[in-house]
Formats: C-alpha cells, structure tokens, sequence
C-alpha cells in the first residue's frame, strides 16, 4: 500500500517557514500596489490559507465528502484573505486583454476573491489520479508565480522545495498527497495570486486545469457519466473524452508517465504564456 495524505508535511513546513519569516521580518516591501504593512502581514495571511487549505482536505480524506459540499468549502479559506485584502485596500480591478482593466469595487472583497479561491482551488484538486500528476503540474505554476513576483518570491521558497520533494515521491509512485496537499496547493495558489495582484496571470498559467473541469462538469451535468481510464497492463486509454486526461489518451493509448509528462508540457506552456503576458503589460 502506498502512503497517502502526505500534503500534511506540506502544509506543516510551509506553515512553519511563513511564520518564521514573518518573525524575524525578511520580507522586503512589495511592489508599487502593495504596501509594506501587506508586505509586513503577507506571511500570516498565506500561512492561514494554507492551514485552511489544508484542514479541508484533510476532512476530505478523511470522511470523503460528497462533491457538492467539497466544491464549496474553498469559501471559508477564502475568508482570511477577503477580510486581509479588504483591511488593507488591495486593487480591486482585474486587466484581461482586449477587454482592459474592469473595477469591481467593493464587490471585489465579497464576491470575487471568493469565487477565484474556489475556482482556482478546485480545478486544482480536479487534476489528479496519476503518478506526479497532482504535484508536478502545480510545481510549474508555482515557479511561474515566483518569476512573476519576484518581491514576494520569498513567501514560496520552502513551500516549493518541500512540494519539489513530494513531488519527486509521488512522481516515483512512493507516496500520495492526497486531498490535503490538493487543496493546500490550490490555496497557495490562489492566495499568492491574490496577495501579488497575478490574478489574471494565474487564470492563463492554469487554463489546462481550467478545461479539464469544464469537461468534468459538462459529461457529469449533461450525460451523468464520469472520466475514466482504462489499463491494458502497459498503457492508459480512453474510449471518451470527459477530462484532460481521456482527451490526451482518446484512441491514444500512452503510458502514465507519458500522460504526466505531457499534461504538465501544457501547464508549462500556459504558464510561460501567463510570463509574457505579465511582461508585455509591464512594458
């Protein structure tokens, strides 16, 4: 049997590592959008994401809940970060291309960081199911994020070498980690978003994810059916396309460390997309 629920030590050093660094005061002053009582309290506030995170994945684990109630438990991790960003003022508009810059106002506060925490948490948890598949494909958007804001870059340094080693684990087939590092990693994701002002920027590095739940949602609420793969001993296929996954291996059969090494080329190809974005903006 293979270990699971091992996203707890991610949770734990991350936890750990926030807290320390907000100890001894070693995050600089971010960019021009945030001050540095933000920069101060950063830390803290990425710290109780990932512990809320973590906590409902846990729960999850433990009791397997049912979808519907799962899908909507990123709704109390995203209380924290609502209540940080409204005390503090951070920007409340989004800038997509071709669209401009849209600003929601207060409603930024209530409505929108709530609903991109679970979007972003969810689509994350949805990707999963194969060696390296839920811990790698996160791995490169973590990197992305890092070389995007490279004055909160700081925040992410343990989180990135710990999942890095799970990683390397999972890939292995030696451990999983479980809903617990799903959701962990999904609100780190979300909350480094959020707190650098990369919202955007996360929804391009994450469109993979993005259309892997939409298909997931689409076959479940149309055709009541699920995703699933099939195994000849040697290689995965699928006779269906309602996920990512069953796309890729649609009268394709590949073996699982094929699979995994393609899909997270497609992460890494949004991701770096989600850099030139951010660098054509800036410029």
């Amino acid at each position: 049997m293979v270990i699971n629920g091992l996203g707890v030590i991610y949770v734990l050093v991350s936890v750990v590592y926030l807290f320390l660094i907000y100890f001894f005061n070693v995050v600089d002053a971010s960019n021009g959008a945030l001050s540095s009582s933000l920069a101060a309290s950063a830390p803290l506030i990425l710290a109780v994401c990932i512990l809320f995170g973590g906590f409902l994945g846990m729960l999850d684990d433990w009791i397997d809940l049912r979808w519907r109630y799962k899908a909507f438990l990123p709704l109390i991790a995203a209380i924290p970060l609502s209540s940080f960003a409204y005390a503090l003022g951070l920007r409340t508009a989004v800038t997509i291309p071709l669209v401009g810059t849209i600003e929601f106002g207060v409603y930024y506060y209530f409505i929108i960081i709530p609903v991109l925490v679970t979007i972003f948490t969810n689509t994350v948890n949805q990707l999963g199911g194969l060696n390296g598949l839920e811990t790698i494909c996160p791995a490169i958007v973590l990197i992305g994020l890092m070389a995007m804001s490279i004055s909160n870059a700081s925040l992410l340094i343990a989180p990135l070498i710990v999942w890095l080693l799970l990683g390397a684990m999972n890939f292995l087939g030696r451990i999983f980690v479980g809903n617990t590092g799903s959701f962990a990693i999904g609100m780190t994701l979300a909350s480094f978003a959020i707190i650098s002002d990369l919202k955007f920027d996360l929804i391009i590095s994450l469109l993979p994810y993005i259309f892997n739940s939409c298909l997931i949602l689409l076959s479940f609420f149309f055709y009541r059916k699920k995703a699933a793969l099939s195994f000849d001993g040697k290689k995965l296929f699928s006779d269906h396309r309602r996920s990512l996954v069953t796309v890729l291996t649609y009268n394709n059969p590949l073996t699982e460390r094929q699979v995994v090494a393609l899909t997270s080329f497609l992460v890494a190809v949004t991701t770096v997309l989600a850099i030139v974005f951010q660098h054509l903006m800036l410029n």
